[in-house]
């Protein structure tokens, strides 16, 4: 059984590991992400040499390629900072999947010892910061989409859920099968993408069946997939990272 989580008391300090699609695709979301962070008074630092967390290679079999990845990012966090990643996918890697990496490795202490400082944002804002909120938005109805490595590595299938609860104006709908996968799985996709296209298409009219407006996810893989399925189809529905939605409503 995973053990139970002691979360530490608010830090003055933490560093965003902001992962390769928030970099390349979904930017303003890690800048949210620190924005929220800095509202609740804590400093964040990013280092800049970061890249990918290796979980690519890691789940398609490539263990020394991971490993190559992986090592690169240990030394990027010396101070015993916490470590938030907005994203449950990167931070399952992180936390559950470095320390089986580098077992029986010179890295192993070091590995286990970056996971344990390892937290996804939503859980760290959740319960770390006990973040509360004033919506200043719109009324609206919005669906969350937990992905499956929050839910099922971290279990943090409530943590999102509990954030949007906070928002006065916000009614947060419930869609058919909501603990299903969206088909991304990161190379899943590239490897099956006639399942894949299946399983978003799925996850996509589930969403509108519930009446959402918006979804919020707090990983960009699953924000990326669902969004594009949903405006392939023409849908209404727009798609929206968990930290810029709270950020647009809260923050300014």
């Amino acid at each position: 059984m995973t053990p139970i989580k002691c979360y530490p008391p608010k830090p003055p300090r933490v560093y965003l590991f902001g992962t390769c699609l928030v970099d390349l695709f979904f930017p303003e979301a890690g800048l949210d992400a620190m924005r929220l962070l800095e509202r609740e008074g804590i400093a964040v630092d990013f280092p800049e040499d970061q890249t990918c967390c290796g979980q690519p290679a890691y789940t398609s079999g490539y263990q020394d390629e991971a490993r190559g990845v992986a090592a690169a990012q240990l030394d990027l966090f010396p101070e015993p900072w916490p470590i938030v990643v907005p994203s449950g996918s990167c931070g399952g890697m992180l936390r559950h999947h470095y320390p089986k990496l580098f077992a029986g490795t010179p890295l192993e202490a070091k590995a286990k010892e970056v996971a344990g400082r390892v937290f996804e944002l939503t859980e760290f804002l959740v319960h770390v910061c006990h973040l509360e909120l004033e919506d200043r938005g719109a009324p609206e109805a919005v669906a969350m989409h937990t992905s499956c490595s929050a839910r099922r590595e971290m279990g943090l299938a409530e943590t999102g859920p509990a954030l949007l609860a906070q928002l006065g104006q916000v009614t947060l709908v419930e869609q058919a099968r909501a603990a299903e996968c969206c088909g991304f799985g990161g190379t899943f996709a590239v490897r099956h993408p006639e399942v894949s296209a299946a399983m978003v298409e799925d996850k996509s009219r589930a969403i509108e069946a519930a009446g959402a407006e918006r979804f919020v996810t707090s990983d960009c893989g699953c924000l990326m997939n669902i969004a594009g399925r949903l405006a392939h189809r023409d849908s209404e529905v727009e798609g929206e990272h968990i930290a810029s939605y709270l950020w647009r409503r809260v923050g300014q």
